[in-house]
């Protein structure tokens, strides 16, 4: 009887560990759940700074599309435009 009772002692251990070894690390677990909130948050900080960066291109494009003080400016720093009467000097 006292044997029996060891048996199924035994077995309820067991069920018990397969159960939280089921919840911690199988599908959809408490592992895979803080996998993916990590992941989840790296999407957020991602979409955040493209949102910003949207923000910021379509502020130029206006200002490409409206200010021609702002369009002389950028053709002379990135494409080394120069304006009428002016020399290029070069320091070598």
């Amino acid at each position: 009887m006292k044997s029996r009772k060891n048996i199924l002692f035994a077995f309820a251990i067991l069920g018990l560990f397969l159960l939280l070894m089921f919840t911690l690390f199988g599908e959809n677990g408490f592992v895979d759940l803080n996998r993916l909130k990590a992941e989840r948050d790296t999407i957020i900080k991602k979409n955040t700074e493209l949102i910003q960066e949207n923000l910021s291109l379509s502020r130029e494009i206006e200002r490409l599309k409206n200010d021609p003080e702002y369009v002389e400016n950028v053709a002379r720093k990135e494409l080394g435009v120069i304006g009428k009467g002016e020399v290029v000097i070069t320091v070598k």
